[in-house]
């Protein structure tokens, strides 16, 4: 019976893979396994869907709900994130109007799409970038040693002393990375965080997941954030975080267990802004910044849009994306004010996601260019929210 409840499931899968026909490849075979995973399909998994209350699934449950098109988070290993998220909830969020225009605007002059390419070709040149593959994990310290090699290539020896840049663990191999520069003051210690995830997936988990948008392109453009603001000597009043998330494709898990880990020591976040998917622009559409208006903090939202009316080139447009979709949800879930942007209205978002297809080649319509702006809009966030100690 358990056998035939696993065809079952699994023809489940390929029907609903079937009707997502412009995202997997109808003529691939789906391998059951592959060298280098450790995904166990019959694994006992506990998920929490919107307005329901957590229940056990199976991980080949979970692909099944994806096919989909449902988010969900994994809690599992965080069962207690926002436990003390009513008690934030009493506390207004409130964000100043942008007015370090002198500050931001030298350092949007030194961002280019040099590097972005230069990390986009490497970083997709892994087979998938899934948390739970050897290549998952390979990718992940690829990308810990390209943030060393960039802060001690651009950041002065007394800005490299205040930088640190460690792994946040994780139980399936694929880590999390948090990259910190410590504020000068002695008061305010809220965080300023930027985030984006670094893992891949395609949607049926053992095929190649190139993930050049998903999230590549988010990973690569706060990157690039970084090395503008290290290369000005960039010295924040509050401290300011990069956070690179394992396994957000699995159900928010990386980000889940960091900001559970920020709930469970009381850690003051003053803001966070998740930047997933950045890079298309759908022919025939207006390129635009996607603001997401749902389950996000609506005063940081606005705060958000005065940042692309003040120093972008292209204006915004707000969007919804549902319930869990991105790791801004596991900030907000504890109590944290977060936002997610986005590189157009959901709608014209990028079509090849979670396939062999996510690639940076696939189309014009895949820009570089467009990426900048979301660099730009990074580094507007940083500087205006965790603010600048000059010499």
């Amino acid at each position: 019976m358990r056998a035939f409840l696993a065809i079952l499931a699994l023809a489940t899968v390929a029907s609903a893979l079937l009707d997502t026909a412009d995202q997997v490849p109808l003529d691939v075979q789906r391998p059951l396994t592959y060298p280098g995973f450790s995904l166990d399909l019959s694994e006992r998994r506990l998920v929490q869907l919107e307005g329901q209350e957590p229940v056990w699934m199976t991980e080949l449950d979970k692909i099944n709900l994806r096919a989909q098109g449902i988010q969900f988070f994994d809690v599992t290993e965080t069962p207690f994130l926002g436990a003390s998220a009513p008690l934030r909830a009493v506390i207004k969020s409130s964000f100043p109007s942008p007015n370090a225009t002198d500050l931001v605007k030298p350092v949007l002059k030194k961002l280019s799409t040099d590097g972005p390419v230069r990390n986009l070709k490497e970083f997709t040149s892994f087979r998938t970038r899934y948390y739970r593959s050897n290549t998952g994990r390979q990718s992940q310290q690829w990308l810990l040693a390209r943030l060393s090699e960039i802060t001690k290539e651009f950041a002065p020896q007394s800005l490299q002393d205040v930088i640190s840049i460690q792994e946040f663990s994780h139980p399936w191999g694929q880590n999390s990375i948090i990259l910190r520069i410590n504020g000068s003051s002695a008061t305010d210690d809220g965080i300023v965080i930027i985030g984006a995830h670094q893992d891949s997936a395609n949607m049926w988990p053992f095929l190649p997941a190139p993930g050049a948008d998903d999230d590549g392109s988010g990973t690569v453009t706060i990157l690039e954030s970084y090395r503008a603001l290290i290369s000005s000597n960039f010295r924040p009043i509050r401290p300011v975080e990069f956070h690179w998330y394992a396994a957000e494709e699995g159900g928010l898990l990386g980000s889940a267990a960091v900001a559970q880990a920020y709930e469970a020591r009381s850690a003051n976040v003053y803001a966070m802004s998740q930047f997933d998917m950045t890079a298309w622009v759908k022919k025939g559409t207006r390129e635009e910044v996607g603001i997401i208006t749902d389950y996000v903090n609506s005063e940081l939202t606005e705060f958000n849009k005065q940042l692309v009316e003040q120093y972008l080139e292209i204006p915004y447009v707000e969007t919804e994306c549902g319930y869990a979709c991105s790791d801004h949800a596991s900030w907000g879930k504890a109590g944290y004010p977060s936002i997610f942007t986005i590189e157009s209205t959901f709608e014209n978002s990028n079509k090849f996601i979670h396939s062999t297809r996510d690639t940076y080649d696939i189309s014009d319509e895949f820009s570089f260019s467009h990426m900048l702006q979301f660099s730009k809009l990074a580094v507007a966030f940083a500087i205006e929210l965790a603010g600048w100690t000059k010499d």
